[in-house]
């Protein structure tokens, strides 16, 4: 739901005047490639004269102090001087997805940025937070708050920059289904949709974000020549020929066999971005650093991955076993992020990659960002939980469950229904059917089934460190955190989808001062009747069973408002000051 608030009305006279014409690169360059017949995707924007030209929220500086500023580094003993040559140069690369991503969040991100740049005079400190909260969310449009616009009034576009401003969601479904030879160009990862004329065309991302890509993969072989570790090598020159090619199968399945102190997970990978279908990758990068002994701890969780799969609960029909259950886990330090790796709020885990092809050939590979977690944990987790839950259960919260729900949350993604068969009786991508949907639902899935995952594994005696009842306490007390980046937002509104669940079937229940209780004894059925369900939806594509369960529980509600107006002076996130990069 969108919220309104009184604007400062700032006014640029022409600095973001027309859009008629192709929206430059910020290298100069034309937004459509050369050789490409499609015309450009911007246009005239509604409103956007005199004072709707340009305004900023006047409460801009407030929302800047809900991302402290946070110094992120690694254990410099960890690598060897070679190795730490080879990490300068994959941050050098990582650079260029930036401007990459801020085109794809919309063309126009970078002449608005521009634009807040040449503003002076008594509005400048205004302008100048402004600038740092556009950083953060990497656009004019505040991720906490369902990308409402905080610099000018223009809605954030659905598709982002990968589709024409003006298209609608039936517009592209109706052209797929006439023009059925076009529907794997158009619902490819890789692609961006641009009108020629009155037909719409696909573009591959090598070809549309040609001179970045070019310069990063040119990167990538410099650090491919520099590193002594021959995973490594064998990964950045694939990766370095899928950024010219668009085909990422190999470097996947290369990345999949790294086995170096440098871990990087660099390329298009993501599809929250894409508002509109989930279709559409964002580009982005993590570079870390190998924690050997924490990645070699958490190793034997991986070998039960068949064990979780039996025990899922849905039917036997829908159990995924033609899945490889290889699972590398890695424990990293982050020591740089870019593209939407560094948006809004940062990543504590990741799991890749995501295409169904290369998960049923070789797996997936679980990343914790241990130390970007541990500075999360005590900026916002912790206080937050502390106020969200009774006292008597206070000394139950703990980093550990924390820290292991996010691990499995993670392995989680590589559970359950995948290739699934469609209505027409072809075999499809459980996302292709959830389309806009399907992030929301995937990541409250992964939360849910993690749960359950957990349980099974406590019961199992895997785990030993925390027991149910902290498990449960923590969870829920650290559901707040997530539901702070935003309900339009696919974990926020997976966190609501669990919290409305969880108090329906009387797993979470007030207490005194407007804080809660977790009920061990109802938590595990709750757990249990939210994974089958989020199973079921995926096992079946449906999109109106999805629809339904996020428009009745993936909402606020009076005591979530309340409860998250308490919170408003405990930051919601970390801004990352990363050392390694010299920032």
């Amino acid at each position: 739901m969108r919220r309104t608030y009184g604007l400062a009305v700032l006014c640029l006279a022409g600095a973001l005047s027309g859009c008629a014409a192709a929206v430059s690169r910020p290298d100069g360059s034309a937004s459509v490639p050369s050789g490409s017949t499609a015309a450009p995707s911007s246009a005239p924007v509604a409103g956007r004269s005199g004072a709707d030209a340009m305004a900023i929220a006047p409460d801009v500086p407030a929302r800047v102090r809900q991302f402290p500023p946070t110094r992120i580094d690694y254990d410099r003993t960890l690598l060897d001087e070679r190795e730490t040559r080879t990490l300068q140069l994959l941050i050098e690369a990582s650079r260029e997805l930036d401007a990459i991503f801020a085109r794809q969040v919309s063309e126009e991100v970078p002449s608005t940025r521009q634009a807040l740049e040449r503003v002076g005079g008594d509005q400048r400190p205004l302008a100048v937070a402004a600038i740092e909260y556009f950083d953060i969310n990497a656009g004019p449009w505040d991720r906490l708050k369902g990308d409402e616009p905080f610099v000018g009034r223009r809605p954030k576009p659905k598709g982002a920059g990968f589709y024409p401003l003006d298209m609608s969601r039936d517009e592209l479904e109706k052209w797929i289904a006439t023009h059925p030879q076009d529907r794997e160009g158009f619902q490819s990862l890789f692609t961006v949709i641009r009108r020629d004329g009155d037909r719409l065309v696909a573009i591959p991302y090598a070809k549309f974000y040609q001179p970045a890509l070019t310069r990063a993969a040119e990167k990538l072989r410099a650090a491919a020549a520099s590193t002594g570790n021959a995973s490594l090598k064998k990964f950045l020159t694939l990766r370095a020929d899928a950024f010219l090619s668009d085909d990422y199968f190999a470097s996947d399945v290369a990345w999949m066999d790294l086995d170096s102190d440098i871990e990087i997970a660099i390329g298009p990978y993501e599809v929250y971005e894409d508002a509109l279908f989930n279709f559409k990758a964002a580009y982005e990068s993590f570079v870390t650093v190998r924690d050997k002994a924490e990645s070699a701890h958490l190793a034997v969780y991986a070998r039960h991955l068949p064990d979780m799969e039996r025990n899922l609960p849905i039917p036997e029909a829908h159990k995924n076993f033609t899945r490889k259950f290889e699972s590398p886990i890695r424990v990293v330090q982050e020591a740089f992020t870019s593209g939407d790796a560094r948006r809004g709020v940062q990543t504590a885990a990741f799991n890749l990659p995501n295409d169904e092809k290369v998960r049923e050939a070789k797996g997936s590979k679980k990343v914790l960002l241990k130390n970007v977690m541990e500075a999360k944990f005590q900026q916002s987790g912790r206080p937050v939980a502390e106020r969200v839950m009774d006292p008597s259960q206070a000394s139950r919260l703990s980093f550990d469950p924390y820290f292991n729900h996010t691990l499995f949350h993670e392995l989680s993604h590589g559970l359950g229904p995948g290739v699934i068969t469609g209505p027409d009786g072809k075999r499809v991508e459980a996302r292709l059917l959830l389309k806009n949907i399907y992030s929301t639902i995937e990541e409250c899935k992964a939360d849910a089934v993690g749960l359950w995952n957990l349980l099974y594994a406590l019961d199992q005696k895997w785990l030993t460190s925390f027991d149910e009842e902290s498990l449960a306490v923590t969870y829920v007390g650290l559901m707040f955190r997530s539901m702070r980046f935003g309900l339009e937002e696919a974990h926020g509104g997976g966190t609501a989808v669990q919290w409305n669940w969880f108090r329906e079937k009387g797993a979470i229940v007030p207490s005194a001062g407007g804080r809660f209780l977790a009920k061990r004894d109802r938590f595990r059925e709750a757990v249990k009747s939210l994974a089958n369900e989020l199973l079921m939806i995926e096992a079946t594509g449906d999109f109106e069973r999805g629809r339904r369960l996020l428009e009745r529980y993936g909402k606020s509600t009076p005591e979530i408002a309340a409860v998250t107006g308490r919170l408003s002076e405990i930051p919601v996130d970390i801004k990352p000051v990363f050392t390694a990069a010299g920032e």
